[in-house]
């Protein structure tokens, strides 16, 4: 991509995703995604009205006096967008291939969470981790996410949702907010580390799906080919079975991220992104309730 189509692309994504911010925004992100909760600020001379549980027994023994702990609310939030660029994300059988729609997303979360302040930083992979930038905040680090959403070329084909959620894993120090978007292919593999990385962080995993993923409606013969690995495959089988192995897929994911504890936000590529997120906010903020 030359660098003014670049520049342009950039332009139009942020265009189309301004208003969308707006609604994901407005009180919603910041109601259902939380801070680390308090941090320590100082040390204050004690007061009748003080909690004893917070006096700073070091501190007061060197002043000889009582001191207490002064905490204030952290607001701040680390939000990580793992962003799956294997092969299988180039497929599209509407408008929009699932990689499009992964930086459509994955733009508007930065904004939304660049609005409140939050620091926001991107894993992509493959079969491999392909770039990591790490957490920053300011409008200027969301435009150079976004660019390498639109343009960075990946070295993989496959798919290794299992390695990037270990590698999340590791860099991630404070608990924050994780998004993974992916069209999460084979759930079994993951499942495991999902599970551990959902006990450290708030990991929230976002399905791009496109409609031939859940049904098949072309006649026999059908010829397949693996994006991911060049396999080409020729079925004059019944097209109602692979229909019924495709929901059964379907299932395992939304069975894999329930017993993990993770919201799944199913997200066609051929209809509106922005519903599914508003339902997932709502949706959140219920139970939060």
């Amino acid at each position: 991509m030359q660098l003014a189509e670049l520049a342009h692309q950039i332009r139009l994504l942020e265009i189309r995703t301004g208003h969308l911010v707006e609604e994901i925004t407005g009180g919603a992100y910041r109601s259902v995604f939380k801070g680390r909760g308090m941090e320590f600020d100082e040390v204050r001379e004690y007061t009748p009205d003080d909690d004893m549980r917070l006096i700073d027994w070091n501190v007061s023994a060197r002043m000889g006096a009582p001191y207490v702990k002064k905490f204030v609310e952290e607001r701040e939030l680390t939000v990580m967008l793992l962003v799956d660029l294997s092969a299988s994300g180039a497929y599209g059988s509407t408008e929009k291939s699932k990689r499009q729609v992964a930086a459509e997303l994955a733009a508007l979360l930065a904004f939304s969470a660049g609005k409140n302040g939050d620091k926001v930083g991107l894993l992509l992979f493959t079969d491999k981790v392909e770039l990591y930038l790490p957490p920053r905040s300011g409008r200027r680090h969301t435009l150079r996410m976004i660019r390498e959403l639109l343009a960075f070329e990946p070295e993989g084909k496959g798919t290794d949702i299992n390695g990037a959620l270990q590698e999340t894993s590791r860099l991630m120090k404070k608990r924050g907010v994780v998004f993974l978007l992916s069209d999460l292919i084979a759930p079994e593999e993951f499942a495991a580390s999902l599970r551990l990385l959902k006990a450290k962080q708030d990991v929230v995993a976002i399905e791009l799906s496109d409609p031939a993923d859940e049904k098949f409606i072309l006649k026999n013969p059908v010829t397949f080919e693996d994006a991911e690995t060049g396999e080409i495959v020729e079925y004059s089988g019944n097209i109602a079975e692979i229909n019924a192995a495709l929901n059964a897929v379907q299932e395992e994911k939304s069975a894999v991220c329930r017993r993990a504890g993770v919201d799944l936000i199913k997200v066609d590529c051929g209809g509106d992104i922005l519903k599914p997120l508003i339902g997932f906010f709502s949706e959140r903020q219920k139970r939060i309730r």
